[in-house]
Formats: structure tokens, C-alpha cells, sequence
């Protein structure tokens, strides 16, 4: 959820970066924001690779479901922190990271053992979309108007407050049953969302380069790479949860 309420907050905008350019000192650049990303990609994978193996251990199966609850609440924190506290994303944000993993190699795994093969499938799925948007980006095929920003913006709310509302009325025993179902529906449900997160990817594209060009500080740099893992991480849990639905069919 916290990739969501990143996405949507106002503060994503050319905001971000007054007051912030002239910096005395090393500037944010494009290179070091993707050698940030990849730390960040390591780190959450050593940690998915540790709860990935607890989880495939009936004997450490308990262990693995603590992890999962530590890494939901702990990565929240540090995702607030990161977002509202950005100075502070040299050391939030691999912390983030490394919690997500614990979610992500827990969760993989889980469903792995129902649906063998699921977890190459949803990390191919999501890079290669990372990687086709990206050229998609880099060529100005998609171009990042007003419109566009403020288009997957609102979708991107809208998706986050159908989630809360649903959370809420679980607790009340009412479900959702077609939208979670495999049905015609709860798979193209699953699309959209996967559409919009996707879409995310080029606002975070489109963030960093701002960044860059308005001499952003250094410390910026975790901070969009921070941006970037949140929606790969949301995208990939998407991922995970369209194939889950097609395999029930």
C-alpha cells in the first residue's frame, strides 16, 4: 500500500525540488540514481532469498510468517519516513528495502509451492515491463504531460482507496468475491491495476530526470531510487496476484 500512497501524494511534483537546487556540493545525477536502485535491488533480493528458504522449511514456517508481519509494518514506517523525511532516504531507504524483501520472498514462495514457476514468471513480467517503458520513455514515445501525471495519479488513488475500503469492510465479513475471483472480472480487474502501476514506473522515470536537471542534492538520488522500488514492488505483487488468478482457471 505504501507504493500507492506515494504515488498519489501531491508532493510528487516540480515542488519536490525548490529549495533544494543550487546544493553546495556533489549534485543528484542519473548514473547515481540507478547504482542507488540496484543497492536497493540487492538488498530486498538477500533478504526475499532468506524468507524465500524459511518458507520452503515447514520447520521455519513460523518464523517466515513473523518475518512477513515485520516486514509489512517496519517497511510502512520507513516508506512514511522516506517520503516525508527525505534527507534521511540514504539510511530509510535501504532499510525499506530490506523489509520488503522479507514480504516479497514469503509471499513468492507461498504461492511458488501452489503454483510452481509463478515467481520467475512475475519477476521476468515485471522487468521486462520496467525495461520496455523505460525505452518507451527514453525514445518520447510517452511523454509525461500535466494530463498524463494527473490521469494515473487519480487511478492510482482510486486503486489505493478501493483497497482500503475493502481492508475495512473485511472486517465485517464482506468480500469481494468477484473482484478477487478468477472470473472474466477479477482478472481484468487485475490488468488494469497491473496497467496503472506499470504507468507509475514513467512518472518515477520522469521524477528522477526533473531531479537531475534541477541540481537536486545528492541525497536525492536514494530517495528516487526509494521512489522507483516502492512501484516495482506494487507491480510485481500484481503481477503476482494476476497470474495466481489465471493459474485458479
Amino acid at each position: 500500500m505504501a507504493d500507492l500512497m506515494r504515488t498519489s501524494n501531491p508532493t510528487l511534483n516540480d515542488k519536490v525540488f525548490k529549495g533544494l537546487s543550487g546544493a553546495v556540493g556533489e549534485t543528484m545525477t542519473l548514473e547515481g540514481t540507478v547504482n542507488k536502485t540496484g543497492i536497493l535491488l540487492l538488498c530486498a533480493v538477500a533478504t526475499a532469498a532468506w524468507t524465500w528458504h524459511l518458507a520452503m522449511n515447514p520447520e521455519t514456517l513460523p518464523l517466515d510468517y513473523a518475518l512477513l508481519v515485520v516486514g509489512l509494518v517496519g517497511g510502512l514506517i520507513f516508506a512514511l519516513v522516506t517520503t516525508f523525511k527525505k534527507a534521511w532516504s540514504p539510511v530509510t531507504a535501504p532499510m525499506y528495502a530490506l523489509l520488503e524483501g522479507l514480504v516479497l520472498g514469503g509471499l513468492s514462495a507461498t504461492l511458488e509451492v501452489r503454483y510452481p514457476g509463478i515467481a520467475i514468471e512475475s519477476v521476468c513480467l515485471t522487468f521486462g515491463t520496467m525495461f520496455v517503458l523505460l525505452l518507451a520513455y527514453r525514445s518520447g514515445m510517452i511523454k509525461v504531460t500535466q494530463k498524463f501525471r494527473l490521469g494515473i495519479i487519480a487511478a492510482t488513488g482510486a486503486i489505493f482507496l478501493f483497497y482500503m475500503m475493502e481492508m475495512l469492510l473485511g472486517f465485517f465479513g464482506i468480500r469481494f468475491g468477484a473482484v478477487n475471483g478468477s472470473g472474466p472480472l477479477g482478472i481484468g480487474i487485475s490488468l488494469v491495476i497491473v496497467c496503472v502501476a506499470a504507468l507509475n514506473l514513467v512518472l518515477d522515470f520522469d521524477f528522477i530526470e526533473r531531479g537531475v536537471e534541477a541540481g537536486a542534492p545528492k541525497y536525492m538520488e536514494w530517495y528516487g531510487a526509494f521512489g522507483l522500488m516502492v512501484t516495482l514492488v506494487w507491480l510485481y505483487l500484481e503481477m503476482l496476484r494476476l497470474l495466481a488468478k489465471m493459474r485458479r482457471r
